[in-house]
């Protein structure tokens, strides 16, 4: 029986180099951002280098200029002023500034934006003008008519509160 020798021919360079990159296409299209199932991003902190407006401050009674017999208003700064925002917000619908408000574990106010990214709420640097009648409750908690004394919002956030 002769013995023949096959002689095994090497495909060219460039023949190899496509041929690896046509089979790597479907391993690197995988590697798509696919679905949106993960969690949200994190939080943005909206109060560095900016001045947020608020969507309240427009709401607020107008002060009279002079004597007069009106209404007596109580200014709401630091956390009083937070916890008023979160109170006013908590059941509003939709997302972003304008939607709904949430009470972090570490005593923090925050909104979602349409990605579902958390944005810290601020309290606006001259307070809120709230009625006396309406601020009561808020008279125990630090920034009531310019106190830095009183509660912050730690120990009165809800217990199934995502902590940021």
């Amino acid at each position: 029986m002769p013995i023949t020798s096959i002689n095994n021919k090497k495909a060219p360079l460039p023949a190899a180099i496509f041929l690896s990159a046509l089979l790597s296409v479907p391993l690197l299209g995988s590697c798509g951002d696919g679905s949106r199932t993960a969690s949200p991003p994190p939080p943005v902190d909206d109060s560095v280098g900016r001045n947020v407006n608020y969507p309240n401050t427009t709401n607020q009674p107008q002060t009279k200029r002079g004597i007069s017999t009106g209404q007596k208003v109580a200014i709401l700064a630091g956390a009083s002023a937070l916890y008023y925002l979160y109170q006013q917000r908590k059941n509003a619908q939709g997302t972003g500034a304008n939607g709904k408000y949430y009470l972090s574990r570490n005593g923090r106010v925050y909104y979602r934006d349409n990605q579902g990214r958390a944005h810290w709420v601020t309290p606006p640097q001259g307070g809120i003008r709230v009625p006396e009648s309406q601020a009561q409750q808020y008279r125990d908690f630090q920034g009531y008519n310019g106190r830095s004394t009183g509660r912050d919002l730690t120990n009165i956030a809800p217990q199934e509160a995502p902590t940021y």
